[in-house]
Parts: C-alpha cells; structure tokens; sequence
C-alpha cells in the first residue's frame, strides 16, 4: 500500500506538472493568441492552473505523508532529540531548494529565453521523478517501522461518528481529565443536530478531529501568521516598487530573509536542547513580533526609501522566530497527535494555512491604493500577532503550571493577555526555576 502511495503521489505531480510547462509554453510562443483566438488563449490558461493546482495539491500531500509520519515513525524508539533534528534538516532543505529555485530561474531566462525555462522546468519535474520515486522508494524498504505503520493504517477502522473516535480517546485517555472527557463524550441534543446538519460538508469529520486535538491552539496560531503581508510575497513586493525600491534589492533581501530562516534550522535545535517544545515556540514568537515592531515603526517615518528598508529588515529578521516556531509547533503535533490522526490532522493544518493564506489576496484586493495596502496590513498585523503570541504564552504556562503545581500563578497570568511581554517572560524565568 505505501508503495502504491509513493507511486500515484510521484506520477499525479509529474504529469500535473509537465502539463502546466507545455501549456505555458504554449501561450509563450504562440503570444498572438488572446488577439486572435481567445477561446483557445482562455481554454490554455485554463489548464494552467488547473493543472498547477493539482501538482500543488500532490506536493503538499506528500509533504505532509513524509513530514507528520514517516519523520515520526522513523524517529520512534530513538532519543528525543533525534525527531528535532530531523525536523531542522528536512526544513533546511526546503529553505535551500526554495532559495535556489529563483536563482536557476533567473539565469535560464537571462542567458537563454524565458521559453527555455519553461521548456526545462517542464523536462525536469519530467525527470526528476525518477529519482524522487527511487529515494524515497529506498527509505521505505530500509526501515521495516514504515511497512508495519503503513499496514497498522490499512486495518484500523474508520469510525462513522467522529465524536466517538476511540483512537483519540484511547490514546489521549491519561492526559485528558475525567470532567472534559464527560463533556466530551456526552454532546447536548442541540450539538449533535448541527453537526449532522455540518456532516454534508466536505471533509466536516476531519475538521472535527482536528478541533478535538490538544495540538489545536497553536496550529491555530500557526495558521494566523499566514494571515498578513509581512513576508516577501506579492502585495509586498508590488509596495516596495511602489515605494521605488529597485528589483535586484528587494531580490537581495529576500535572499536575506532566506538565509536568516535557514539559520533558523540551526539554532533551533541548539535552543531546543535547553527548553521544551513549549518553550521553544514561545520565545520564537515572541522573537518575531518584536523584529516586526520595527515594520510598524516604519509606517511613521516620512522618507520613502527609510521606510522601506526598516521594512525589509525588520521582515528579514523576524523569519528567525517565524520558522523556529513553525517548527515547534510541528513538533510538538508529532509528539501529540495519535497516531491514527497524523496525517488528518496535517491536512486540515494546511488548509487553514491556505485560506488564511488566501484571505491575505482577498484583503489586498479589497484595499484601494498601494500605499492603503501597506499600512492597514501591517496594523492589521500588529493587532492580532499579540494574540498568537499570547495564546501560545497561555498554553505553555497552562502546562508549566501544571507541572510544577503553580496552577494559582500562572492562571492569573494567562487571564491577563494584555500585559507586556517582559511579563510573560518573567513568568516563564520564575516558573522555570
């Protein structure tokens, strides 16, 4: 079965893929087309993105196969520390390969043509399936641990009523107390209505089991960061040459910004090693809203060409708390999604990522004016960045609390979500010792 995964996964990408390459060539050499044949300009464009949606579909699938499970079930029986770094490399190499990509790009289009590339990246993802299939083929006949996961999966049952999940009450029964869990099990009349009102919905039974997770404050939180324009994306790319800043700098700073989160990928495990998961996340999120800080600063400082470089710098240096917390909340999933759930709950993380991502266009395009997108959205971010960071302060003191039975301080704390940070990382110096 994990064999005939690996398989559709690979051929779904490649073909999706080549498809989107020779229909955008096509639209390339024949330019003439949306002036003389519009339905067959329309009809291209068409399967362009169709087809770039389902590659992007299939890639995020199998990201989500290899980076909640096969990272887990690999790093079972191994010190803890061995699952940190895994997770630090496979990001690593993500940030590299996301780096470099532009930059092959790049050189085709200016040395060659801007047909050749899609010529060639279209060959590539052609090719390069092949030794895609043939890795990851090798590293799931080496570890015997992801065959027997693989056919644990195929006989477990899907249960009808999410509500009545016995994986995550079995799992999760000693880390759930009795009162929550007869609040659980025993829903009101009224609540069972909705949700078979809800069940028509597609994929309802997974976001279900995904709000029933101990994971779900800080996916959430995870989630809401993609919710804004503080990253080298399109609204702020178009705000910055509006601003008159040129392409090869900004290009220069989003390398920048790339190399400090592959950084990010190193000191996280080192951090990680003298803090918990928690911990880890919390300082990581804090850490980028106060490298955002100098991005709201920006806002009221009159020269154009100041303002955006305290932009591009406070954006660049905040990607060092931003994936250090991305990848301890990823981790700390791993640690506590059953094992029946991983991937579920991985592919409802990703969806809300993806709207929230989407929401971010929506706002842009509802916004009047260049330079109207550029200061709600980054208020807009300051707004509701203290509440990430807060809700996942409040998790983190809610556990340390419990551990060390400072439940009486550390609720006070969590009630008050409007105190500074110095607060909370006083609290968390007091509880630590």
């Amino acid at each position: 079965m994990g064999s005939q995964v690996l398989r559709l996964w690979l051929l779904t990408q490649s073909l999706s893929f080549m498809v989107a390459g020779g229909s955008v060539t096509a639209l390339l050499i024949y330019h003439h087309l949306m002036s003389t044949t519009f339905g067959t300009f329309m009809l291209l464009v068409f399967i362009t993105n169709i087809s770039g949606a389902i590659g992007v579909l299939s890639t995020l699938a199998g990201t989500i196969l290899i980076e909640r499970e096969w990272v887990v079930v690999m790093s079972n029986g191994q010190p803890p520390e061995v699952l940190t770094k895994m997770n630090s490399v496979i990001r690593r190499i993500d940030l590299v390969c996301k780096l470099l990509a532009p930059v092959f790009t790049g050189f085709i289009i200016s040395f060659i043509s801007l047909k050749a590339s899609a010529v060639i990246l279209a060959l590539w993802n052609t090719t390069s399936v092949w030794l895609q299939y043939w890795l990851l083929k090798s590293v799931y006949n080496g570890i015997p641990a992801l065959n027997e996961s693989s056919q644990r999966g195929n006989l477990k049952l899907i249960p009808s009523d999410p509500w009545n999940n016995s994986s995550i009450i079995e799992v999760n029964e000693s880390s759930i107390c009795p009162d929550r869990r007869n609040i659980e099990t025993e829903a009101p009349a009224w609540k069972m209505r909705i949700i078979e009102k809800l069940s028509i919905i597609p994929c309802f039974d997974a976001w279900i089991v995904y709000a029933k997770q101990e994971v779900v404050l800080p996916g959430i939180a995870l989630a809401l960061l993609y919710f804004t324009v503080l990253s080298f994306g399109t609204l702020m790319t178009a705000t910055l040459e509006w601003k008159g800043i040129p392409a090869y700098v900004i290009g220069l700073a989003r390398g920048i910004s790339a190399i400090v989160g592959i950084a990010a990928t190193v000191v996280y495990p080192v951090l990680h090693s003298h803090l918990s998961t928690l911990r880890t996340g919390l300082w990581s999120i804090w850490t980028q809203w106060c490298c955002l800080l100098i991005c709201v600063a920006s806002i009221w400082v009159r020269n154009g060409i100041t303002s955006a470089w305290m932009l591009m710098g406070g954006v660049a240096a905040s990607r060092l708390g931003l994936w250090m917390f991305d990848l301890a909340v990823i981790q700390h999933m791993q640690d506590h999604v059953p094992e029946s759930d991983r991937c579920i709950v991985g592919g409802v993380q990703n969806s809300l990522q993806s709207m929230l991502d989407l929401l971010t266009y929506i706002m842009g395009l509802w916004t009047a004016g260049a330079h109207v997108i550029f200061v709600s959205n980054i208020i807009c971010s300051l707004v509701y960045h203290p509440h990430i960071s807060c809700s996942k302060t409040s998790l983190s003191l809610r556990q340390a609390a419990h551990k060390d039975q400072l439940v009486g301080k550390s609720s006070l704390i969590i009630s008050k979500k409007w105190l500074f940070p110095s607060v909370y990382i006083a609290t968390m110096l007091l509880l630590e010792q």
